[in-house]
């Protein structure tokens, strides 16, 4: 991913943020996710950019990105955009969050290649963000896009995303 797209970060001191987030990246492949489910039709770039205000530039990347991990189809041409490529019930949250995040690195010691924590291998920090990390990943697996978007969601997010 571009670097314009902050990763996955944890912030140790400042209490008044949460401790973790995704990367924009991350962030704006749920949505687009979320648009297709409460579209539940075919959708073109333009409506997506509109009901975020994010660049265009940005979802296109996104787009192509999800593309190629196979949870959209895009058409080009008369007739074509975008639609989810699978039914939202097999899309994997856990799944879908893990193949966007590029750099799962919480904290330097994760990474071999850049690592040079003195603590490392005499520290069980490691071992304990690891499991925390994996904890993350074992709750998102729990959902799919049809959790986040059926029923009454699906409801308020037409009523949000898609202006009339």
């Amino acid at each position: 991913m571009d670097d314009i797209y902050p990763s996955l970060t944890v912030n140790f001191c400042d209490s008044s943020r949460p401790a973790m987030h995704l990367s924009l990246f991350s962030d704006y492949s749920l949505r687009v996710l979320m648009f297709g489910a409460a579209k539940g039709d075919s959708f073109q770039l333009d409506e997506v950019t509109d009901a975020f205000d994010i660049s265009r530039h940005h979802l296109a990347k996104v787009v192509n990105r999800l593309a190629h991990l196979g949870y959209l189809e895009t058409k080009r041409g008369r007739g074509g955009g975008i639609s989810l490529a699978m039914a939202a019930s097999e899309i994997q949250i856990g799944r879908l969050v893990r193949q966007t995040e590029d750099d799962p690195a919480i904290v330097e010691c994760f990474d071999p290649g850049t690592n040079t924590c003195i603590l490392n291998g005499a520290c069980r920090m490691k071992g304990a963000l690891s499991e925390a990390l994996n904890a993350f990943y074992a709750r998102l697996d729990q959902y799919t896009l049809a959790d986040l978007t059926s029923g009454t969601a699906k409801t308020k997010l037409r009523a949000i995303l898609l202006h009339p």
